[in-house]
């Protein structure tokens, strides 16, 4: 069997990363992990060693954020924490029958350079974007090499394209990063109406967007049938939760957030596929979870925040990467107009999930053109597989 290194730059490339790696040792095969950027907790959660240490970052990757996040990665010395990571690769990598990238141009550059067979799963680019893939240098000439011995897009409009454009095959199989959230999780208990609350992951931006959340839940109108599910990390623990949302105005008590005259908010650890599955509505502040929100075909509703990632211009151009089922009111983020804007906007995308059947199969039609079916992390698996000698 083969030794395998996985190669991201994010914590939703290390997701994907990690289920491929998973789906790669069921075969036999020997896999490590080389993150990028950030810690990489979901190789050591999958039980994929990782190739040296790591450390976490804010902005969670790598010149994809705003200017505010840009500088932070300055800040932060994640530049020079990449260069050191590209120096273990080179040093290590001769190790490794392949290399499996999970990411955009940066791991596909340090693969190039390790000189070693690669192939590479493009989850951060996609031609719905703009209709046409404009690939970064020299992100396109490297793909077109014989170094690289299989590419693979996250949507098949993208493995149309890049397959003109580099004139080599480009393969659709689908998307790990779905897998887990395809597959049957605990049911909620039951209710009328259930609105998926999805703050995201990574401190200090979390509790800036759950700050935004709780002005957000203030504005809707109390509703005995409305069940609000708030997924939340571990990382956030109940003392920190606890003070954040007694500075306006709220209280934790028993596992659920509330204020008088407003409709109290369920928190669920460790429960994030749960929340998603039976969500009539998702409202978001995240990347990854948006995209399996979409993928399971449910409405998906943004509130952008002010960063590092999550911002404005991170949203809008989420809304052309997933189509027109994620929805953004209007406003400047964090905006008194765009929180009740978005607020109003909840209620009827809430009454349309139920009621409104040309949505309902909107949101099945561009879940699977967008996201694909379940089993995407062994099908890659098993294409990869295929290229080991």
């Amino acid at each position: 069997m083969g030794q395998i290194l996985l190669l991201s730059n994010g914590h939703g490339e290390d997701v994907s990363g990690a289920l491929i790696g998973q789906a790669l040792q069921s075969l036999g095969h020997h896999v490590q992990a080389l993150p990028l950027a950030g810690l990489g907790s979901p190789y050591r959660q999958a039980g994929i060693a990782l190739l040296g240490r790591s450390h976490e970052f804010s902005t969670g990757g790598i010149g994809y954020t705003s200017l505010r996040g840009r500088l932070t990665e300055l800040v932060q010395g994640q530049i020079l924490y990449l260069l050191r990571r590209l120096l273990r690769l080179l040093r290590h990598g001769h190790r490794f029958d392949l290399i499996v990238v999970v990411g955009d141009v940066i791991p596909v550059i340090a693969a190039w350079l390790s000189r070693r067979p690669v192939a590479t799963y493009l989850v951060a680019y996609s031609s719905h974007y703009e209709g046409r893939l404009r690939l970064p240098w020299p992100c396109g000439e490297l793909l077109a090499s014989s170094r690289f011995q299989a590419v693979f897009s996250r949507d098949q409009l993208t493995a149309d394209d890049l397959t003109g454009q580099l004139q080599r095959p480009v393969h659709f199989i689908g998307n790990p990063f779905m897998d887990p959230v395809l597959t049957p999780a605990e049911a909620l208990p039951s209710a009328r109406q259930r609105i998926g609350l999805l703050p995201g992951s990574r401190r200090p931006e979390l509790e800036d967007n759950l700050l935004l959340l709780l002005q957000l839940i203030e504005k809707l109108p109390v509703a005995a049938e409305l069940s609000l599910d708030l997924a939340l990390v571990a990382s956030l623990e109940d003392g920190a939760l606890h003070a954040l949302a007694a500075s306006v105005g709220w209280q934790l008590e028993q596992g659920v957030l509330s204020r008088p005259g407003t409709v109290p908010i369920t928190v669920r650890r460790d429960a994030f596929q749960s929340v998603l599955q039976h969500s009539d509505l998702v409202i978001g502040m995240a990347g990854t979870a948006i995209e399996q929100a979409v993928g399971l075909a449910r409405p998906a509703l943004q509130l952008p925040g002010k960063g590092p990632q999550f911002t404005a211009r991170f949203a809008e151009a989420q809304r052309r990467l997933l189509g027109p089922t994620v929805f953004c009111a209007p406003g400047d983020a964090g905006s008194s107009e765009n929180i009740e804007a978005t607020a109003a906007m909840a209620l009827d995308l809430l009454k349309r999930s139920r009621s409104d059947q040309p949505l309902q199969e909107q949101c099945r039609r561009e879940a699977s053109r967008r996201l694909g079916t379940a089993g995407g992390g062994t099908r890659m698996a098993a294409a990869i597989s295929k290229l080991l000698p």
